[in-house]
């Protein structure tokens, strides 16, 4: 079972990979994280992509994708996984088929969450950070018993830069121009799923999860 996630900052991807996760107990494949990986463990695409992030520039899709080939050939993938913020672009798409073409593998779905762009500012410039002991809150959906102090030690809290409203329009427009593509990318492959992510997360993971288990007999 191989799935990629998509959708724009703030449509709760991460909160329903993290329930996939444990209902079916395959990992999660976020490419920050495997790039990081990949460069601790000096693996042969994480040396190449060290050399590019020494020199301050983007490490390039080839590599971003040989790293995410080597991840996927791990033990624990056998079972499936799920990628989450990868592709971000169809050129990435297109990479990324032929590596799994190559292995003899494919996606089974992509779940697409569909929120609208105005939820999506309220849900992230909602954000609040603890400058003391790191704890997180949302002013609406889980709010501190004060607005400017953290409920658990009394520390002050602040908005992140990334949760500014400027911040997550920049980021909403770059999802519309380099990572939308993808929906109608997929879509003519008869990968595509779109799920409504407003509501309940629960609601929504059950949504997700009848996709899913229709394809598994």
């Amino acid at each position: 079972m191989n799935l990629i996630l998509l959708g724009p900052p703030g449509a709760g991807k991460g909160t329903q990979a993290k329930m996939l996760i444990k209902r079916y107990g395959i990992p999660q494949i976020s490419t920050g994280d495997i790039l990081r990986a990949a460069v601790k463990e000096q693996t042969p695409m994480g040396v190449k992509a060290k050399a590019f992030m020494d020199a301050g520039a983007l490490v390039p899709d080839e590599v971003v994708v040989g790293i995410v080939e080597e991840r996927l050939q791990q033990q624990d993938c056998r079972g499936g996984y799920i990628l989450d913020g990868f592709p971000r672009t169809v050129a990435q798409a297109d990479s990324l088929s032929r590596t799994l073409q190559k292995n003899e593998s494919d996606i089974d779905h992509v779940l697409a969450l569909t929120v609208r762009s105005e939820e999506l500012l309220s849900r992230i410039t909602g954000r609040r950070t603890c400058r003391s002991c790191g704890a997180g809150y949302h002013l609406l959906f889980d709010p501190p018993k004060s607005p400017e102090t953290c409920t658990e030690c009394g520390g002050e809290l602040y908005q992140r830069d990334d949760d500014r409203e400027e911040t997550i329009r920049r980021r909403l427009d770059v999802y519309q121009e380099q990572t939308a593509p993808l929906i109608s990318y997929y879509a003519e492959r008869n990968l595509l799923k779109t799920v409504d992510g407003m509501g309940e997360m629960a609601v929504i993971q059950a949504n997700l999860v009848q996709i899913i288990e229709s394809s598994r007999g």
